[in-house]
């Protein structure tokens, strides 16, 4: 059924079950049909506003009765355009659905609802001396995070959203709530659904609750710079780091167009050269060790201009500026819009991984600064291209293309971060190749009428 020849019946029954939170205006559906990727704007034709797992359950019931598409939405930061709605239907906002539910701090873990996102989530936590160290960039939302098994820039020591996620509740696609897991550390009962859940993207059931592991914040923290006169030298550098057991928190590289962005969005004056941006945790004595260490490592390599931030202040300035590469980087071409993508190789194959991705982009004329978690080697590429010419767009879906490909013959994977969404459809099947069609046996029976986040990840035809 086409939703936009119900609406009005559909609407009116949303209506009658949460009433105002169920909207029809245009500039909040408009809102919800944009994100930070490229993909044009693609908004549902109702977003409703649930404040409790059974408001949820109810809005299901009623779109699988009507044959609806239903699209969780959290703060819309995704990337590969994983909350588009690509077929209409019922956008479920998650807005209203922010808080945290229960803290156990003798056990390290919280219980939150989906929509509360990380900062908030952390400023909740500060009294406890615990906080969630999961950091992709973004101010995104905790059921955002789970439903794209999102990292960012401290995976490299605490892990990724797979790793820091206990339990959930989901409401399948017929209505029914269940619990994936109990609160325990680990548990050998039956099949994993947690894991299956997370990275599922809404396609499987939609996320209302998150038990999630905590971590002590370390009694000292400090931050590095240190540029590099290749790309090559600073991943050779995070590279002896893992090997030494260096136990950084964060291993980030920013090439030489990317520190340009940044130097002129945040107002730094960092030498315009591959650049490593490093974090360690630990008791006084441990922080000052592995920045010893650390320290000499770079120099091995050819590192220069080591300089450390101790004080909070100055570690906030130079995490905002890393934090702000989407920003800095589409300034480096004022009017572009970036085709971003992500993948992630085997640490010992990144620098080749990297730098022939680097040459690419250079010998094909796209201006394209990289960022990277090089410390699990995971590198993003923002490809600026001008929004009014085809010609470049298809230019950069096809390096895009060659990236992904290098990247699958070293070994590696389409998306470290960034979730199949829409963008990455086309590269499951060489990444996975039968593995696909279990998924999609696993689709059919969680989801036989195919109504949850339709279009992404196993979706077949041609992209928007």
């Amino acid at each position: 059924m086409d939703l936009r020849v119900g609406t009005g019946a559909l609407a009116e029954r949303l209506s009658n079950l949460i009433g105002p939170r169920a909207s029809l205006a245009r500039g909040v559906l408009d809102q919800h049909g944009r994100s930070e990727s490229y993909y044009p704007a693609m908004p549902p034709d109702i977003v409703v506003f649930p404040e409790t797992t059974q408001e949820v359950g109810a809005i299901v019931r009623l779109c699988a009765e009507a044959g609806t598409p239903i699209v969780p939405f959290g703060a819309g930061t995704s990337l590969e355009g994983n909350a588009a709605s690509v077929a209409g239907g019922v956008c479920i906002d998650f807005a209203r659905m922010n808080k945290v539910l229960a803290v156990h701090e003798a056990d390290m873990d919280v219980v939150v609802q989906p929509g509360i996102t990380r900062k908030q989530l952390n400023a909740e936590l500060r009294t406890t001396g615990l906080f969630f160290p999961i950091d992709p960039g973004a101010d995104a939302s905790i059921g955002g995070m789970s439903s794209t098994r999102a990292s960012g820039t401290m995976a490299v020591r605490y892990g990724t959203m797979k790793d820091n996620v206990l339990a959930l509740e989901v409401v399948l696609a017929d209505g029914r709530v269940i619990r994936t897991a109990r609160r325990a550390r680990k548990s050998a009962a039956g099949y994993d659904l947690t894991r299956l859940f997370v990275g599922a993207e809404g396609t499987l059931g939609i996320i209302t609750e998150i038990t999630l592991k905590l971590h002590p914040i370390p009694q000292a923290i400090s931050a590095a710079t240190c540029s590099f006169p290749t790309l090559h030298d600073a991943v050779d550098t995070a590279i002896a780091l893992i090997q030494s057991a260096v136990p950084a928190a964060r291993i980030e590289l920013l090439d030489d167009v990317m520190i340009r962005g940044i130097n002129a969005y945040s107002r730094l004056g960092y030498q315009e050269t591959p650049t490593l941006f490093l974090e360690f945790h630990g008791s006084e004595a441990a922080v000052a060790e592995q920045a010893q260490t650390a320290e000499a490592i770079a120099i091995e390599h050819r590192g220069r201009g080591f300089a450390w931030a101790k004080a909070a202040e100055d570690r906030s300035r130079l995490w905002h500026a890393r934090d702000n590469t989407l920003y800095a980087g589409l300034g480096v071409r004022p009017g572009a819009r970036a085709v971003i993508t992500d993948v992630c190789v085997p640490i010992s194959r990144l620098a080749d991984c990297l730098t022939q991705t680097r040459r690419d982009a250079d010998a094909n004329g796209f201006i394209a600064p990289i960022v990277g978690h090089v410390g699990d080697g995971n590198f993003h590429m923002l490809i600026l291209v001008d929004p009014d010419d085809p010609n470049e767009l298809a230019g950069a879906k096809a390096l895009q293309a060659r990236m992904v490909a290098r990247a699958i013959a070293l070994d590696g994977t389409c998306t470290g971060e960034h979730g199949i969404g829409l963008g990455k459809v086309d590269y499951l099947q060489d990444e996975l190749g039968d593995a696909v069609a279990v998924m999609r046996a696993i689709k059919a029976a969680l989801d036989p009428n195919g109504l949850m986040n339709p279009g992404k990840i196993l979706a077949d035809g041609a992209l928007p």
